[in-house]
């Protein structure tokens, strides 16, 4: 039986305050108490879909509506009441900013509310980077990279950052991009990175030079997390001047054409950051079968990598697993952060 909306917003709210955002998790919490009469309040308490986070993920809809009222100036209202402002502002007050803006952006916060949260978590390089240097370790091969739900493209380009593993940096050390997670684990593999090729797909890919689309996905980031919306905007920067754009397709559709002949002298790394749980169950079913028919395939010369940071159904947070082909070996080769603060390297067994 699905939850109570009410709950559901219960549930989110811990959620971001566990991810850091004590603001986010407090306007959740108040909308679930609080949300009654009007017409945004009742087309989220009665809410035909799946609400919670594994479904349509309802509360962070309408987060993202109102942090977008702030971001845009379209409230000055309730930006006063939001990061930098909100320090020493009660529940009453807050709540009360919010059932306003609730009534008079009306008609935008429930045109927000038919999409569904949008966001591209550039830390999480942090944990697909060295997967990438795993598979070029044990194939001693330049790497093609397909991410699969790109959104806007910003993990395709791990070589535009700087990024700090441990010991051991990467990328660009000029980049405005740095990303240094905590790494309590074994070392990273320390090699070169060298991606030939890259591209990635999504259902409702972002534009990275469009300022509306740029918008959108900010506003879906949490407001009192300003050091990932200044990371944020610095990727979309570097994606936008990139000549790789995100592709509008189906994953299975994709994943065909990906994978439809081995690429020769390349290791074709297949990866996602937590997409996997987000396709119906025959979708992902159907995308596994793709993939490792794919790795049947494979030759030495044109190996093949499924890497995944996916939940898991295990923690802490979401499990980091690589198979890679011919051998069809496969690791859980670490855990990691949702957000990519922290990796937990395990690596390769040798």
């Amino acid at each position: 039986m699905a939850k109570p909306i009410r709950e559901i917003f219960a549930d989110q709210g811990e959620a971001c305050e566990k991810l850091g955002s004590d603001f986010t998790g407090r306007v959740c919490r108040l909308a679930g108490a609080r949300l009654n009469g009007g017409a945004v309040a009742n087309a989220i308490l009665g809410w035909a879909g799946d609400a919670s986070a594994l479904g349509d993920s309802v509360p962070l809809r309408l987060c993202g509506a109102l942090h977008a009222l702030v971001l845009t100036g379209k409230s000055a209202s309730l930006a006063a009441h939001y990061p930098p402002h909100h320090e020493g502002i009660s529940d009453d007050d807050l709540w009360a900013a919010i059932s306003n803006a609730l009534t008079e952006h009306e008609t935008f916060i429930l045109g927000r509310l038919t999409g569904p949260p949008q966001t591209n978590e550039v830390r999480r390089v942090g944990a697909t980077l060295p997967m990438f240097l795993e598979v070029t370790r044990q194939t001693g091969l330049p790497l093609m990279i397909s991410e699969i739900g790109a959104s806007a493209g910003l993990n395709l380009y791990p070589d535009q950052f700087h990024i700090t593993l441990g010991e051991n940096s990467f990328g660009d050390p000029s980049s405005a991009v740095h990303i240094e997670p905590k790494w309590p684990g074994n070392p990273a593999p320390n090699i070169p990175l060298d991606i030939r090729a890259r591209a990635g797909c999504d259902l409702l890919p972002v534009d990275p030079g469009n300022a509306a689309d740029r918008e959108r996905m900010l506003s879906f980031i949490w407001p009192d997390q300003a050091d990932r919306l200044q990371r944020t905007r610095a990727a979309f920067d570097i994606a936008a001047r990139q000549p790789e754009k995100v592709e509008k397709a189906d994953a299975l559709d994709w994943l065909k054409t990906r994978t439809a002949a081995p690429k020769e002298g390349v290791a074709h790394a297949i990866y996602s950051t937590i997409v996997w749980q987000y396709l119906p169950e025959a979708a992902r079913n159907r995308g596994e079968e793709i993939i490792r028919a794919a790795g049947r395939r494979a030759t030495k010369d044109a190996p093949l990598a499924w890497a995944r940071m996916e939940i898991d159904g295990k923690s802490p947070g979401t499990g980091l697993t690589l198979i890679l082909w011919p051998s069809g070996e496969e690791h859980l080769v670490g855990r990691a952060d949702f957000h990519g603060r922290w990796i937990d390297w395990h690596g390769w067994p040798d």
